[in-house]
């Protein structure tokens, strides 16, 4: 079939190096000269590129190759610039909004609070390499951190937890899941609605074992490899 040939092409030429990563692939109209074939075929051959992590698509920007993912280990309790730093990548964060609000049926459930319950939520964009590459949605209960809102969200929340409130993350209990981006999400990240995504739901325990918080981020998902390492009873 011709998609896979033009996707099988496509994919040498970015193993061979000849297309880096972050290279913007020529317009679709163009491409699809190049390969003597019709739009709708050339887009069955980039999607599917796309669904093994191979290609992005920003919106009204075009298809992009992915760079090397970053190794991402949902219980690694340190902070996102730091998991970068490790890595030899740049990471920032930008607050999107923070506010005290009722919890979403999502939170509630999580955070075993009743419906409507006040949480603080704090909406951040992640930056790796000066691409954005992931949502971070936090619920998180006020009792535990009194003036949230009056503090600076310049930092990781990891760091303000424990310079402000002497409180550190203990223990994660977390949930890996396929899904698709939409609305403000995709938006924020530059996507395509429906892009495929992975999304991390962290729920988090203090060092008294208290439930404090828990997180759901929605990352492009050619950004991130999933790993952890377990270890075993002998």
């Amino acid at each position: 079939m011709q998609y896979l040939k033009i996707m099988e092409a496509i994919n040498e030429q970015i193993d061979a190096g000849l297309l880096a990563a972050g290279n913007k692939l020529p317009a679709e109209r163009k491409l699809a000269e190049s390969f003597n074939t019709t739009r709708v075929t050339l887009r069955e051959s980039l999607a599917l590129l796309e669904a093994e992590g191979k290609l992005y698509r920003e919106d009204r920007r075009g298809w992009f190759v992915s760079p090397i993912p970053l190794s991402y280990d949902p219980t690694y309790t340190t902070n996102f610039p730091q998991m970068a730093k490790e890595q030899g990548r740049l990471a920032r964060t930008e607050l999107i909004d923070a506010k005290l609000m009722p919890a979403s049926r999502r939170a509630a459930s999580l955070l075993k609070v009743p419906p409507l319950s006040e949480v603080y939520r704090v909406d951040r964009l992640r930056f790796l390499d000066e691409r954005p590459v992931v949502v971070v949605t936090n619920f998180i209960l006020p009792k535990y951190f009194p003036d949230l809102l009056e503090k600076s969200f310049t930092s990781s929340l990891t760091t303000l937890y424990r310079e402000e409130y002497g409180v550190i993350y203990s223990k994660t209990r977390y949930r890996v899941s396929t899904t698709s981006l939409l609305g403000d999400t995709a938006q924020h990240l530059r996507a395509t609605a429906g892009s495929p995504a992975m999304l991390v739901e962290r729920l988090n325990y203090d060092q008294h074992d208290n439930v404090i918080d828990c997180d759901l981020e929605y990352w492009r998902h050619d950004a991130i490899c999933i790993e952890s390492m377990a270890q075993l009873s002998k």
